[in-house]
Order: C-alpha cells, then sequence, then structure tokens
C-alpha cells in the first residue's frame, strides 16, 4: 500500500519504539489449524514477499492439532514446521511460534488467504517507529462477515473507552512486533482468539506505541474458526486486561450508576417523607464499588511497579 494511502498516523506515547534496524532479521508465523486448502498458497505468498524484503527472515508454520493434511501441505513447501500435537487454541500456537523465532522482529499472519501479504514490507519500515505495527482493516476492499460486524463494533467501542484512546482494528491478526514484548506480557496472553486483543490493550494500557497500517481484508479460503461463544470470551478478556492495569475505567462509572440511582430515589423518598432501604444500598453500593476501584488501582499499580523491577 503506498504512502499516499496511508490514513492512519503512528500513536506515539512516552515508550516510543527502541530504533529497530531497518535491515534487522523477521521471523513470520503462521499459525494453522485445518487449513490445507490454503496454506500452501499463503507460503508462497509469504515466500515472494519476504525475498523482497532485504532482510533475513525465517518462517514458521505452527500445525494447531489439524485434522487434515494442513501439515503435510506445510512441509511440502519446506517451511519451517512445529506440530502442536493437539488443538490448543489459536494463541498457543502464536506463542510456541514466537519462542522458537530466532529474530527479534515478529510477523504473525493467518493460514486462510484474509490478510494481504503484500503489506508486510511497508509495515515493517514502520517497525523503528512504534512498538507494534497493526494491518488495521479498513482499507478499501473489507470482507468482514456481516454477522460478526454488530460484536466487533461493540467490542471495539468499548475497548476504546476502557484504553482512553481510538482503536481502529482490535484483533487484526496481521501484525508486525517484539519478541521481547510479547514475553514479557505472555502471562497475560490467552491460548485462545482473544491473543491479538489482549496484546493490543497490554500496550496500549502500558504507554507502548502502537501504528494503524490500513489494510485490505479478503474472503476466507474454507470456513472460519470463530463462533458466537468466542464474543463473550473477548468481553471478558477486554474487562480483565483492563481491570489489570486501570480499574478506575470500570470502576468509577459503575459506582457513580449506583450511586446516582440511590439519589435519585432518595430524592424520590423525600418527597414520601419515608428512607426506603433500597436509596440507602444504592448509595452504600456505589461508595463500596469506588473503594473495591481504588483498591484495585493500587494494587494494579503495585504490581506492574514489581514487574518493572
Amino acid at each position: 500500500m503506498s504512502e499516499q494511502t496511508q490514513v492512519a498516523e503512528p500513536s506515539l506515547a512516552p515508550r516510543s519504539a527502541a530504533g529497530i534496524s531497518t535491515t534487522a532479521g523477521v521471523t513470520v508465523v503462521v499459525p494453522a489449524f485445518n487449513e490445507e486448502g490454503a496454506i500452501g498458497e499463503q507460503i508462497e505468498q509469504l515466500r515472494a514477499v519476504m525475498k523482497t524484503c532485504g532482510r533475513p527472515w525465517e518462517l514458521i508454520v505452527v500445525d494447531d492439532g489439524s485434522t487434515d493434511a494442513t501439515a503435510a501441505k506445510a512441509e511440502e513447501h519446506g517451511v519451517r514446521l512445529i506440530r502442536q500435537g493437539r488443538n490448543r487454541g489459536y494463541g498457543a500456537a502464536l506463542k510456541a511460534g514466537i519462542h522458537a523465532a530466532q529474530h527479534e522482529l515478529i510477523v504473525i499472519t493467518d493460514a486462510d488467504g484474509t490478510y494481504p501479504s503484500d503489506a508486510i514490507p511497508a509495515m515493517l519500515d514502520r517497525a523503528g517507529e512504534a512498538d507494534m505495527v497493526v494491518g488495521a482493516r479498513i482499507g478499501a476492499k473489507v470482507a468482514i462477515p456481516l454477522i460478526r460486524k454488530p460484536a466487533k463494533w461493540v467490542l471495539g467501542r468499548l475497548a476504546s473507552y476502557l484504553a482512553e484512546q481510538e482503536i481502529p482494528d482490535l484483533n487484526s491478526g496481521l501484525r508486525v512486533m517484539k519478541k521481547s514484548l510479547v514475553e514479557k506480557f505472555e502471562h497475560l496472553l490467552p491460548s485462545g482468539f482473544s491473543f491479538t486483543t489482549t496484546i493490543t490493550l497490554a500496550l496500549l494500557c502500558s504507554d507502548y506505541s502502537i501504528y494503524y497500517h490500513p489494510i485490505e481484508y479478503h474472503k476466507r479460503v474454507g470456513s472460519s474458526k470463530i463462533r458466537p461463544r468466542h464474543a463473550y470470551q473477548f468481553l471478558l478478556l477486554i474487562l480483565r486486561t483492563i481491570v489489570y492495569f486501570n480499574p478506575l475505567r470500570i470502576f468509577l462509572p459503575l459506582g457513580a450508576v449506583f450511586f446516582a440511582a440511590g439519589l435519585a430515589k432518595f430524592g424520590y423518598d423525600i418527597t414520601l417523607r419515608n428512607l426506603s432501604e433500597s436509596a440507602v444500598m444504592g448509595v452504600l453500593a456505589g461508595v463500596i464499588i469506588w473503594c473495591v476501584g481504588l483498591l484495585a488501582d493500587q494494587i494494579s499499580r503495585m504490581a506492574l511497579y514489581l514487574k518493572s523491577k
């Protein structure tokens, strides 16, 4: 994608990227589960693109316990293959590949042909300016299934509010990041599809910088592994991650709802000259939630301080 079509600017935060060389080596990690119809073509596309980057590179395919010929087809194309043995999840496959990586710069992408491999060189060029470069699916052609758009929008709005900044694409599967940062936050990163959501929020809440590079998003080859239940898991991970880094973003407004409801009921009770238990409980609930939020905030700050040592 040309410079003229890049509408996003780096969201530079106090902790800027630590000068990654333009010739730094790159490891491309591709998690794959039952993708025999797409994996071969995806490998060849990635190989062709990486040969043009002028960097040392390697390609790792992590077979996440596929029951089809995914692993066999990957081997036919001569890549470094890691076999999980059983289906452990998207995040677990990524972590296995990243652990095995020889280079600090990591590119992750899917095996289903949805992400444009030709966007990788431009994203790598941005790796020296930000701690993570995300392929944001805001290009001219974005083939996200209609049934997934409402949940994706709601989760994106919630995450942007909780992280206190705009997030153009919360869980894109095409991104460039540092191996050292993944390892730093590994204790938070789940084994399922929420890996990308969690690493995005973890970096934003820790004042690392993210650049959103506009990309297109193609119709996948084969059937999607995303199920409706994953929306609940994404929501839970967003709340859990924000509570870990910035709990007051949740507890302050939640307490305000109860406190305001209690005050409103108290005002109504005054007109009746009869103070009700519900008014008292509402006010007390709000105060208690605020106290819990302040305690959680102190615990969070202490935990982050100790981890920085």
